[in-house]
């Protein structure tokens, strides 16, 4: 009896490695008649590494990985393209309509925004991204006093303080006349601009390093593999998130304490959010009613995460651009020079005024062709949350990650849509603004086209006044300089390497 009990054991025991073997031939079977069924005729990989995908070529190449998905879609003649990241399966959409098809359709039983392919692990549980319906206007609404008219122009005097303070740092490393790479630059200058506009009352120059420090570990983590396990780059972001969160929160806290002290005028953005927020809350009290939805502390923090989010690197992006785009077109950068003249010396002594950044034209057309040309976010993904007929031949699968593409959306329909050309906005006689309007997708479209719009035309409009103001600059011109990499929005591959000096008198002091 214990001899055949011991034989059974071996018996198990020499079998087990097959067992496993057979096992995973059976999963990796699986995983493949999964990936063809959602694919079907779909331009894609024939088969799918397992467990992985093609997350290996994304991580070594991100620009080769979506300029494949990209010529695919284009070459199939129905704009769509698919492949496996990490075992999920993704859709690439390069046709415009389709696209808008997608931003149309997001809702509980279709798509929902998701910013990040693992984003819902990142950004926690309070925020704008992953609202539907009702609930997401109504947010949007609380949100809109952060974004109007009033409260930017009321920041134009600290906005230009600190643009102006990250120049006079860029003309002293520039000093000794090499090249400098102006990407890590331009992400601090933009880091300093969101704190001092959106929360800076609320924040000491300890709190402001440690924002600094966790935003940078929360970048890293975006575009790391997305293990959440201790040592790895994805972890780290998650905490630091949940940080840069409570840190926010406690601002917002700050703010409606000075609010219902009777704060006079309010000193950052986040102040006229705050007013109207408390005057909210305190009439509900009044009535004998429910706090109002996404006005506790805890919320607000997870909401201005998103905005700091949006508003960081997507603007760095853009900043970033410009000055290439500018060292590399004379002839634009001579009539910005121009027209800013005529309106504003750095010699006056005074700020530019809102009324001033507003009659600056042609340099608003430079800042939404440099948008159009280089959109920032190349790509916004979504989650359908449901299978979703997005044509009459193709079914999108529950659970897919669908990427509608905003950079190839802006190379489509514009004359010359390589080229980079701001009279195509300028000029009476072309309007392409107009007649590409659904080609402009760079601030999204539909129920979630980006709330901060109008803030991220503004501050590239000042920044780019100011520069072409203050600074002379010329590109370090390399082959691939102007090459595009993800990081996790689009830069030159050099990082922009510039040189400065500086071109008036004195670097403006107000």
């Amino acid at each position: 009896m214990a001899a055949e009990s011991l034989s059974s054991l071996l018996d198990i025991h020499a079998a087990a490695p097959f067992l496993v073997a057979a096992l995973l031939a059976l999963y990796i079977l699986s995983e493949q008649l999964s990936y063809q069924r959602k694919k079907g005729t779909l331009p894609g990989p024939p088969l799918v590494v397992p467990f992985v995908g093609s997350v290996t070529h994304l991580i070594r190449d991100q620009t080769g990985f979506w300029d494949a998905q990209a010529a695919r879609a284009r070459d199939s003649g129905v704009g769509l393209a698919a492949d496996s990241l990490a075992g999920r399966f993704i859709l690439f959409v390069r046709d415009t309509e389709l696209s808008h098809r997608v931003f149309a359709n997001v809702r509980p039983d279709a798509f929902q925004l998701i910013a990040h392919p693992w984003g819902d692990k990142i950004f926690g549980d309070h925020n704008i991204i992953y609202k539907f319906g009702d609930d997401h206007k109504h947010l949007r609404r609380r949100i809109s006093p952060f974004f109007n008219p009033r409260a930017l122009s009321t920041n134009t005097l600290l906005h230009q303080r600190v643009i102006l303070a990250h120049l006079r740092k860029w003309l002293h490393h520039a000093a000794h006349g090499a090249a400098i790479p102006l990407r890590v630059p331009c992400r601090e200058m933009n880091l300093d601009v969101s704190q001092a506009l959106f929360v800076g009352p609320y924040l000491d120059e300890t709190a402001k390093g440690s924002m600094r420090r966790d935003y940078n570990l929360f970048n890293v983590g975006l575009m790391a593999m997305p293990l959440d396990l201790p040592g790895f780059a994805f972890r780290r972001a998650r905490r630091a998130a949940r940080r840069l969160a409570r840190a926010l929160a406690e601002c917002a806290r700050k703010s409606k304490a000075r609010v219902r002290a009777g704060g006079t005028q309010p000193e950052c953005l986040v102040d006229f959010w705050m007013e109207e927020t408390v005057r909210e809350i305190d009439e509900a009290a009044a009535a004998g009613l429910p706090r109002p939805p996404h006005s506790s502390d805890e919320e607000i923090g997870g909401f201005l995460l998103d905005i700091l989010f949006a508003a960081q690197d997507a603007s760095t992006s853009s900043l970033v651009w410009a000055v290439a785009v500018l060292g590399s077109h004379p002839d634009v950068l001579g009539r910005v020079r121009a027209e800013v003249a005529e309106l504003w010396s750095p010699e006056s002594g005074e700020p530019i005024t809102p009324e001033q950044v507003n009659q600056m034209r042609y340099t608003h057309c430079v800042a939404r062709e440099v948008i159009r040309y280089r959109p920032p976010a190349a790509m916004v993904p979504h989650v359908a949350r449901e299978a979703f007929r997005l044509t009459d031949r193709y079914t999108v699968p529950k659970g897919a990650v669908v990427f509608p593409s905003l950079y190839e959306s802006s190379m489509q329909g514009f004359s010359e849509p390589e080229a980079f050309d701001p009279e195509r906005f300028f000029s009476e006689a072309r309007r392409e603004d107009v007649a590409c309007r659904r080609n402009l997708l760079a601030f999204g479209a539909g129920a979630h086209q980006c709330v901060g719009k109008r803030y991220a035309m503004n501050h590239l409009v000042l920044f780019v006044a100011l520069l072409v103001s203050v600074v002379d600059f010329r590109r370090d011109r390399t082959e691939g300089c102007d090459d595009l990499v993800y990081m996790p929005t689009i830069m030159p591959k050099d990082g922009c390497a510039t040189f400065l000096r500086q071109r008036c008198n004195k670097v403006p002091s107000f």
